[in-house]
């Protein structure tokens, strides 16, 4: 079972900063890559930015140029930069795995955690 836990979130005005954080537990081997999703009030939710294992990223159109992923301890850690935030940034954030082996065997996501809230108003 892997656990995963996001923090970081909170108000904030419209051009500002967050650094959202993600921690990844359980009897994890390899963490293939890791994603950061959202779900905006009445939305679906949606992949915003991706890292794989060697670095490599990959993000939303939405999101492009403002927000930085990162991770580090195989991924077990990832952060979310995110800069001139906007007010349809406004989301529950979470995040979670995109191809990880455990002692189980190999599974692409792993359940959800709670997320965490980000607002952007004035």
């Amino acid at each position: 079972q892997v656990q995963l836990e996001e923090s970081g979130g909170g108000l904030v005005q419209p051009g500002g900063s967050l650094r959202l954080s993600c921690t990844a537990s359980g009897s994890i081997l390899r963490i293939n890559a890791m994603g950061w999703y959202r779900q905006g009030p009445g939305k679906q939710r949606e992949l915003v930015a991706t890292i794989f294992s060697g670095g490599r990223t990959n993000y939303a159109d939405s999101v492009k140029g403002r927000f930085t992923i990162s991770g580090d301890n195989g991924l077990k850690t990832i952060y979310l930069q995110m800069s001139s935030l906007k007010p349809e940034d406004t989301a529950v954030y979470y995040c979670n795995t995109r191809g990880l082996v455990t002692v189980r065997g190999y599974s692409f996501e792993s359940s959800w955690g709670q997320g965490t809230q980000v607002t952007v108003s004035s």
